[in-house]
């Protein structure tokens, strides 16, 4: 399988980063996993509905430049499906059963994701209705894509 994970804003935390990179690496022997970054826009405390919706267009046009029309599209976003572990493993598996085997993730910045990213999506997805910083979802969903495989592959690595 061919995994991306676009996500907005530049990783600063070493402890994030090398969470990733653990993940990334024990991915390699189930699927390319490729980690795309996008700059984020500036944001301020009072921000009109109009300055946010211009926000979340800039970076929604820094992800569609990521995007083709060959790959399944799944956008995190708190008002998503709420997906378990095997949910999610049973998702990728029937991607990969159907001949969907590229499958795009995308983690939004502070302020989320545009709309019309969330509209053209083929799922949106949450982990819960709990507000996870955008870089600390990077992680847990690297996990739980390493998650998913090892159940697909009955592995216990999920008890």
């Amino acid at each position: 399988m061919n995994i991306e994970i676009i996500s907005v804003g530049k990783l600063k935390e070493k402890y994030l980063k090398q969470g990733i990179q653990e993940y990334l690496k024990r991915l390699q022997s189930y699927a390319k996993v490729k980690v795309i970054e996008v700059s984020d826009e500036p944001t301020s405390e009072n921000m009109s509905d109009h300055e946010i919706a211009l926000h979340l267009e800039k970076e929604g046009e820094r992800i569609k430049n990521h995007l083709t029309p060959d790959r399944k599209v799944i956008v995190m976003a708190i008002e998503g499906k709420i997906v378990s572990s095997e949910e999610l493993a049973a998702k990728l598996n029937q991607y990969a059963t159907y001949g969907d085997s590229k499958v795009t993730f995308i983690i939004g910045g502070s302020l989320g994701v545009s709309d019309e990213i969330k509209k053209n999506a083929d799922m949106l997805m949450s982990f819960g209705r709990i507000t996870l910083p955008h870089q600390l979802m990077r992680l847990v969903l690297t996990e739980q894509v390493y998650r998913a495989f090892r159940i697909n592959a009955g592995h216990s690595y999920h008890k």
